[in-house]
């Protein structure tokens, strides 16, 4: 893809604690940007309404055994200012943001998955390859976007 020549796409990654599927959500997202050259033209955020100390342990595990490093994240707040600021958001099933309150400006979706906080280590991986799937279908949509904005 060529410089944008609009804002570009924001898409946020929300949970309650920003400790595991969101966190996984927005590297995999990180990675499937960078592998479609779309840098420059996809912003991913991701949050909690009241974050965790750490990304779970398991997660960063389960994550380092797909290539993806989340040692050095922090779980961090993010505002539902932040979410209306966002072009699409999908929450884990576990959001305490006002996701109403938005869904007027923001695609939001609610994939529903399971914690995988204190989950063994192969369903963490199970939860991880469910949240990859859902990043690249979304990624899909994001790029038809894209695509169709330059018409």
């Amino acid at each position: 893809m060529t410089a944008p020549t609009h804002d570009p796409i924001r898409v946020a990654f929300v949970c309650v604690q920003n400790a595991g599927r969101s966190q996984m959500a927005a590297a995999l997202a990180e990675r499937e940007r960078a592998d479609r050259g779309l840098e420059g033209h996809v912003e991913i955020l991701s949050g909690g309404t009241h974050p965790a100390d750490a990304v779970h342990e398991g997660v960063v595990a389960a994550m380092a055994d797909a290539g993806v490093d989340l040692s050095d994240r922090t779980p961090r707040e993010l505002s539902t200012a932040d979410l209306r600021s966002c072009d699409y958001a999908a929450t884990m099933g576990c959001s305490t943001l006002d996701v109403d309150a938005v869904r007027d400006d923001v695609d939001v979706r609610d994939w529903g998955l399971p914690d995988p906080d204190g989950q063994p280590p192969e369903r963490v991986r199970e939860i991880r390859d469910e949240v990859a799937a859902r990043v690249a279908a979304l990624f899909d949509e994001v790029e038809a976007a894209l695509d169709g904005a330059g018409d």
